[in-house]
């Protein structure tokens, strides 16, 4: 029998080797950089974001995610993309639906002037990087359809259907 996995209050259901997650993800860009993050144990990089809790609209997940990570309250725009992924980490397969927002921090913030910094969360292991998007063809970015995508925001919201196979 399958259930919710970790915390109670997130929206993430795993049975057997099969995971389902619903994910809030931030797009903040700036001066043709694009701010992306990863663990510091990880070896590719993604979108800031985060599971949303259960009974929780889709923008308050973003906020609430860059209130825990970076401990500043970001102002959330308007939806990019509604994507539904299908990728394979170890032996698990993956089914993430996820809602991609643009963002920003407050006008003036030190994270618009730092080249990259460390979350507050789980004792600063996140690292966070302002990218040049013209450098991520080449980079270990997921999902890979933001590889190309993040180069040309779409001005309405945009329905992908992607497997990562990288």
């Amino acid at each position: 029998m399958g259930g919710l996995e970790g915390r109670a209050d997130v929206i993430h259901y795993k049975e057997d080797n099969k995971r389902f997650n619903y994910r809030i993800v931030g797009v903040c860009t700036r001066n043709g950089h694009v701010l992306l993050h990863r663990a510091i144990t990880d070896d590719f990089w993604a979108l800031p974001g985060g599971r949303a809790e259960l009974l929780e609209y889709s923008p308050d997940t973003l906020r609430r995610e860059m209130k825990e990570e970076l401990d500043v309250e970001v102002n959330v725009g308007r939806l990019l993309w509604i994507s539904e992924n299908f990728f394979t980490v170890e032996e698990d397969a993956w089914h993430e639906l996820s809602l991609y927002y643009l963002f920003d921090f407050p006008v003036g913030h030190q994270y618009y002037t730092s080249a990259e910094f460390h979350g507050i969360e789980d004792d600063g292991r996140l690292l966070f990087k302002w990218y040049p998007v013209s450098e991520l063809a080449n980079t270990r970015l997921f999902p890979t359809f933001l590889r190309e995508s993040l180069a040309c925001l779409p001005t309405s919201p945009v329905h992908i259907l992607h497997r990562d196979e990288d």
